[in-house]
Parts: structure tokens; C-alpha cells; sequence
């Protein structure tokens, strides 16, 4: 027998087929943590309490995969309002930095910061995304910058994966930017990088991915592709934050490297995009990061949708430049900032954010096979998640088949 079984649903399976590959008057099954059945009520091959041990009423609601967050920097301390408060008076990244903010800020306050105090405070925003029916969060370093602190903030994101309903995949991002010890020498950095902090956090176990940013003032196309390189040598798969600011062909950098995806990218050229479409790497929107920092370029939407790139969507959540914690938020600001369609937001969030972790065989989509990570919705129809602005309808959050979140009732 099945372990449990939803009835009485409308499924957005985001597999393809009809939009939001929708079931009107579904039914999906669990068993072991793994979707066991899904498709029509009327296909099931017998009555549920035959087929299940537990049989639930889902209240004609619809059913989504669990939802992804691909793109987080949420372990770090301190904050940046005095960033904020400066960049609203006027101020550029310059004079932001001169006054003491920017990345750096963090990087004193993160090093200087416990490891139980780094694990309070990525907790509290984790919780906020996991009530909003995220399933899966990827987590970033790079607020350390030095081997210490690097591997600190992995091993709380490994921690809260063991101490959260939650499945944490973790991003080595050393090469974030360089490292105050290391000041107008990019290239002593990124390849201490590569040779040193990069290999001590992998033998701990640590890394699941290596992310690089690939921008003026931060890292140029040949330092990334060292850094590429060396995490190739150890069986890791890479990533970068790039196209941001300007188009330094980093799409077509991250595709020539075979990385999973490529993140912001208002920037990006027709060339790196079709680059990106013939290796199959992602394009991951930022839309908090979009607004925050007020940039009146937006990702080259029709250009990806034109080549076939996967588009994905996040939160970024940082303390800089998208201090967000609520992906529905992010939903709703691809489709009006950037025009992605509300089916493209959903498919951000789930098929799509798979694919740029490198999840796509486990999760993203609700198929059998994959882990029963579902989300049940209080909405009339899937494009709802997208539409309202600070409202979150969900009722319940399964994770590999038990339910880790109900919301109180209003």
C-alpha cells in the first residue's frame, strides 16, 4: 500500500502537457517519501482507502511541487540600512563602500560573528520561505572571504539541512569579491582561492556547487575560468553571479564551462544567451535584487523565451542588495518587473530551479519517482501565486510525504 494519498485536488504538476501542466480533479500518492502516483481521480485503480494507508481530503485545493530557492546568500550578520539609507540619498556603490558598507561590512560583521549566532539568524529566514512552501533552498558563502569563515558558514547551511524540513544545497562562494587582505591583487586571490580555500572546504564535505562573480571590479572571464576549473578538477559543478552591471560575456562564460546556470544577467548579450541555450544553462532571475538597487534594466525576458533558455526565479536574499525573504514576492516582481508570463514564474520556482541546482531527477515537478514535496494552496487558480502582493495561500507544506507546515487559520 501507498503510504497517504491526497484526493480531491487540482494539480499543477509543472511536467509539461496542458499550462502549469494542470489535473483538474487529481490525486497523488506517497510512499516511502517519494511520489508514488499521481494523475486524474478517475484513473486511480481502485478506491483510495484500498490503495492508502492514509487517505487526505485536500479540500479542492491545488496542489504544487514543493518550491525552490536557487539563489540565497542567507547565513550572514549585521545588516546594511546604512547601505540602503545612503543609496536612497543618492549615493553610488563608491561612496557606499568608502563609508565602510558594502559586501565588506558583511564580511567584518560574518567573520566576527558564532557559529550559533549565524545559525539563529538563517533560521528565522528560512522559516519565512519554508511557510511560503519552499522545499529546497540553496545557501552561499562568501561573507567570509578566508578559509575560516567560508567553511563556518557552510556548516551552518549543512546544519540547518539536518535541523530544518528543509533540503539545503550549498554553494562555495569564495570568489564573491576579493578579499580585503588581498586588495588590488585579484589574481593572487582567486587563485589562493582555487588552490587553498576552495580545496579545504571540499575535503570537509562542505560544497555542492562553486559560484564565482563574474563583473568589472570584481572578477575578469580568465580569473572565473581558473576558478571553473579547479572546482571541475574536484567534481564540483560551477555557477556565476555575472551580467549584472554590464555584459562581460559571463553567459557565455558559465556555458562554456558547462555550469548550471548564469544569475541576473540584465546585462547579458544575444550571444552569451545563445550560448546558454545550446548548453542547456540556466538563467536565473533576481527581481529583489532589480528593485533594490533600482536598476532600469531588466533581464532580456523575450531573448530567453526566443532561444528556449530555462528561466529561473529567487529571492537572493541577502542583507545588501535583495534583503527578501518571501519567494511569492519574487513571483509576483518577475511578472511585473521583468514580464515573465505567471506560469514562467511558477516554472521558475520549481522545474526550472531544479535544473540550475542540478536537482532536476529529485524534485521541481510532481512526478513519480521524485520526493513528495508538495504545496497545497488556498488559490482559485495557479497564475494566483504570481498576482497578489503580500498575501500567502498556503495551507500546507508536505515534505518527502509528512506535513511540516499548516497555517493557522485567519
Amino acid at each position: 500500500m501507498w503510504d497517504t494519498i491526497w484526493t480531491n485536488a487540482d494539480l499543477a504538476t509543472m511536467a509539461g502537457g496542458a499550462p502549469y501542466g494542470a489535473i483538474p480533479d487529481g490525486a497523488i500518492a506517497a510512499a516511502d517519501g517519494r511520489i508514488a502516483w499521481v494523475g486524474p481521480h478517475a484513473a486511480l485503480p481502485d478506491a483510495p482507502e484500498r490503495l492508502a494507508r492514509t487517505v487526505r481530503d485536500a479540500g479542492s485545493r491545488w496542489i504544487t511541487p514543493g518550491l525552490i530557492d536557487c539563489h540565497t546568500h542567507a547565513i550572514f550578520a549585521g545588516n546594511r540600512i546604512l547601505d540602503f539609507e545612503m543609496a536612497l540619498g543618492g549615493a553610488g556603490r563608491q561612496e557606499i563602500i568608502a563609508a565602510g558598507g558594502g559586501i565588506q561590512s558583511t564580511v567584518r560583521n560574518t567573520r566576527a560573528a558564532g557559529e550559533d549566532e549565524l545559525f539563529v539568524g538563517a533560521r528565522r529566514r528560512l522559516k519565512l520561505l519554508m511557510a511560503e512552501g519552499v522545499t529546497t533552498v540553496e545557501i552561499k558563502s562568501g561573507y567570509g572571504l578566508d578559509i575560516d569563515t567560508e567553511a563556518k558558514q557552510l556548516r551552518v547551511a549543512r546544519e540547518l539541512g539536518r535541523r530544518l524540513p528543509v533540503t539545503v544545497r550549498t554553494t562555495f562562494l569564495g570568489a564573491h569579491q576579493v578579499a580585503p587582505e588581498y586588495a588590488g591583487r585579484a589574481d593572487d586571490y582567486i587563485d589562493w582561492v582555487a588552490r587553498v580555500s576552495l580545496p579545504a572546504a571540499a575535503r570537509q564535505g562542505l560544497v555542492d556547487m562553486v559560484d564565482g562573480t563574474l563583473e568589472p571590479g570584481h572578477f575578469t572571464p580568465p580569473q572565473i575560468e581558473r576558478l571553473f576549473a579547479a572546482a571541475h578538477a574536484l567534481g564540483l559543478p560551477v555557477k556565476a553571479h555575472t551580467d549584472q552591471y554590464s555584459d562581460g560575456g559571463g553567459g557565455a562564460v558559465v556555458a562554456r564551462n558547462g555550469g548550471l546556470s548564469a544569475d541576473h544577467l540584465e546585462y547579458v548579450s544575444r550571444e552569451s544567451v545563445a550560448a546558454m541555450a545550446a548548453s542547456g544553462t540556466v538563467a536565473v532571475m533576481l527581481p529583489g535584487a532589480n528593485y533594490t538597487v533600482r536598476e532600469k534594466r531588466v533581464p532580456p525576458i523575450a531573448w530567453f523565451r526566443e532561444a528556449g533558455v530555462p528561466m529561473a526565479v529567487a529571492t537572493n536574499c541577502n542583507p545588501g542588495t535583495s534583503p527578501a525573504t518571501s519567494i511569492l514576492m519574487m513571483l509576483n516582481m518577475a511578472a511585473t518587473l521583468f514580464r515573465m508570463t505567471p506560469e514562467e514564474a511558477l516554472a521558475g520556482v520549481t522545474r526550472n530551479a531544479a535544473r540550475a541546482l542540478g536537482l532536476v531527477a529529485d524534485c521541481g515537478t510532481l512526478e513519480v519517482g521524485k520526493a513528495a514535496d508538495l504545496v497545497l494552496w488556498d488559490i482559485e487558480r495557479p497564475g494566483e501565486l504570481a498576482y497578489r502582493i503580500g498575501w500567502n495561500p498556503c495551507h500546507q507544506v508536505i515534505k518527502a510525504g509528512a506535513v511540516v507546515h499548516t497555517a493557522a487559520a485567519i
